[in-house]
């Protein structure tokens, strides 16, 4: 498990091809201090197994579900990322619960920049925005974040100087694709509510109608 505040931003040393999915050697100074094989390690937010470690870069291998998934699939030498290690019991919690399990990727649509920082907005597909909520939390390329606002076909965030300087979101231009992990108490309230109302047996009342009954709206 993570918490979606970056540690550091590392850099793609090498990445290979070949016919089971892509190798990746990242180039890192804090993450890989107490490194160990085996380890999780959330790259742009996606959680990958430590496979092979150097003095200065640690190797992951991405199968061809995650490679298309999320956007290591098109990361070249060079390329800065997020990096974060998975959370001890005893650290603390400041952002929100991030597993490291990409639900898909978003597109940053729209930059607006003013001198207290920059705001993105991102469409992301119906089946991601669904669990989306206005000041509600989301992960985007491993980073904890609030939305500000929804829009009809994805949402907006706001940027302080702080976060930007920590990570690689002052790289972010619109067109790019960006990995997108909803907040997981959605889901298992969405899983539960469903489950109440009986959609096994053929009962369907939508989930809008299901969260104003139970109080949520």
């Amino acid at each position: 498990m993570f918490t979606g505040l970056i540690e550091e931003r590392g850099s793609v040393k090498k990445s290979s091809r070949n016919s089971d999915g892509i190798v990746l050697d990242i180039y890192s100074s804090i993450v890989i201090k107490d490194a160990e094989i085996g380890d999780s390690i959330a790259i742009n937010g996606a959680c990958q197994t430590i496979t092979g470690l150097a003095a200065d870069y640690f190797t992951v291998f991405v199968s061809g579900v995650t490679a298309s998934l999320t956007t290591l699939g098109r990361f070249k030498p060079g390329r800065e990322v997020n990096l974060e290690r998975a959370m001890r019991p005893l650290s603390r919690f400041g952002g929100h619960i991030v597993q490291g399990h990409v639900d898909g990727k978003g597109k940053i649509v729209n930059i607006r920049k003013d001198r207290s920082g920059i705001e993105f907005e991102i469409d992301v597909t119906k089946d991601i925005h669904k669990y989306i909520v206005e000041r509600g939390s989301v992960t985007v390329d491993g980073i904890s974040l609030t939305v500000v606002k929804l829009t009809e076909s994805g949402f907006i965030i706001y940027i302080i100087p702080e976060t930007i300087k920590k990570t690689i979101i002052g790289q972010w231009a619109a067109g790019d694709y960006v990995n997108i992990e909803v907040d997981i108490l959605a889901k298992y309230v969405e899983r539960m509510l469903l489950l109440k109302e009986g959609i096994n047996s053929g009962v369907k009342t939508s989930l809008k109608e299901k969260l104003l009954e139970e109080g949520f709206i």
